[in-house]
């Protein structure tokens, strides 16, 4: 349970909430690559911490993210032409260019000089990996930008899928450390199976494992937290178990363990207190990993039938996010077709932001319980002055990160699952110095 302060420290991002501070001090994903498709297209909504921006790429394919209010008399510059390198404003012709620099003004006399002390409001923009990637924090804080998780090699490939929900970021994070409610939520998607690991079909992600109530273990880390779901396997349970063990890389990203086919990451983008961008996604070797339409299929998160071209939902609370009856009558768990939209459906009926003061948790909710109580004092932390977590130097390398899935004989130890040898390094020299300092 968390008090209502504790639970604002976590879940409020919008102004100077330390939460989004430490937001800001991390590269965050504006939009997707594909939204800005073509020089001088259409330009793009974007709502990041409260902030209302418009996302552009201009005539020289150059992608900018500014504000959207235009500064002379605040019309949405959505509705702006994208030409000639620059976003020009309805209204009155007054024109931004990538950088945010006023460019033109047509309605102005020649002779002003006015247009040299106009400068809208823009970000450092960085496109990898799918995205348009924005820095929204303090420019003498601003950090390189560092490969994602799911970009261990230029060469990987990745399918995202992108939806736009309704709730606050760190109810929908909590659902992907959940490793618990998948045997019942995602039960007729997540398939048990007389199977050596977990396997993807085109149908549904099979399990060597019928175990409802996984024995949960969790770690913090340099980068967040390494938590292990641990479960009695169909086969030999009496010498092996079946572990997943997933990565919460602060603040906004988790690697949930992989399938003999492809990876995945999820990343939870607060646009407000009370909207997230997430985005599901799938990534690995070229041979096995979906493209982004198969990928979405499977998802059921398809463009034009799933969401609609800005990725809003098709289904929605006030149509029963479109639940069948029949087919649950049938045999189907849930009615909702596509794992994300399962959960969205529990995400958004708890409320636009969770109330977690009167709560029974049980031993499944391990992991959530230590991740709010790491980003409660990350918030605290950041709030007296100090750094923002995962912010800091010296860290595990994103692209060196890796959950894992499998059999394994008992006796393992589950904290080196799946660990790259940077990692182990890593954590064998802070073991070190923390017995040092003892």
């Amino acid at each position: 349970m968390l008090t209502k302060t504790e639970n604002d420290l976590l879940c409020r991002v919008e102004g100077d909430a330390p939460m989004g501070g430490i937001m800001r001090r991390h590269w965050l994903p504006a939009c997707l690559s594909e939204q800005l498709n073509e020089p001088d297209g259409d330009p793009v909504r974007v709502r990041l911490l409260g902030e209302s921006l418009v996302a552009f790429r201009d005539s020289e394919g150059r992608v900018g993210v500014i504000d959207e209010m235009c500064p002379h008399r605040k019309a949405s510059l959505f509705y702006a032409r994208n030409e000639e390198c620059g976003l020009r404003c309805l209204y009155h012709g007054w024109k931004f260019d990538v950088n945010g620099n006023c460019v033109d003004m047509s309605s102005e006399p020649a002779e002003s000089t006015l247009r040299e002390k106009v400068k809208i409001k823009s970000y450092p923009v960085h496109e990898q990996a799918g995205f348009v990637w924005v820095w929204m924090g303090p420019a003498a804080e601003m950090t390189e930008f560092e490969a994602p998780v799911f970009q261990p090699t230029p060469e990987t490939k990745i399918a995202i899928a992108k939806i736009v929900i309704d709730c606050n970021w760190a109810q929908i994070l909590e659902g992907a450390i959940d490793s618990a409610h998948s045997s019942s939520l995602h039960s007729s998607d997540m398939v048990p199976a007389p199977v050596a690991g977990a396997q993807a079909t085109n149908e549904n992600w099979l399990r060597p494992s019928t175990d409802k109530a996984p024995r949960l273990f969790v770690d913090r880390t340099a980068f967040g937290l390494r938590y292990s779901a641990i479960r009695r396997p169909i086969k030999d349970a009496a010498t092996k178990d079946y572990v997943r063990t997933t990565l919460f890389i602060a603040p906004y990203t988790v690697q949930i363990p992989s399938n003999n086919m492809y990876n995945i990451a999820i990343l939870h983008v607060p646009m407000s207190d009370t909207r997230t961008a997430f985005h599901f996604i799938a990534w690995g070797d070229a041979a096995t990993t979906p493209d982004v339409a198969t990928w979405r299929n499977f998802l059921h998160a398809q463009v034009g039938v799933d969401v609609d071209k800005a990725f809003e939902k098709t289904r929605t609370y006030d149509n029963n996010y479109l639940q069948d009856r029949k087919s649950m009558k049938l045999g189907n768990f849930t009615g909702i077709p596509g794992i994300p939209n399962q959960d969205i459906a529990m995400w958004e009926t708890i409320g636009p932001i969770a109330d977690r003061g009167d709560e029974i948790l049980g031993a499944s909710d391990l992991a959530i319980v230590e991740f709010r109580r790491q980003m409660v004092e990350a918030a605290q932390t950041f709030a007296a002055g100090g750094a923002a977590i995962g912010a800091h130097k010296g860290r595990v390398t994103q692209s060196k990160l890796h959950s894992f899935e499998g059999v394994v004989p008992k006796g393992y130890d589950w904290r080196t699952l799946g660990c790259s040898d940077e990692e182990l390094a890593f954590n064998a020299r802070a073991a070190a110095q923390s017995t040092a300092a003892e």
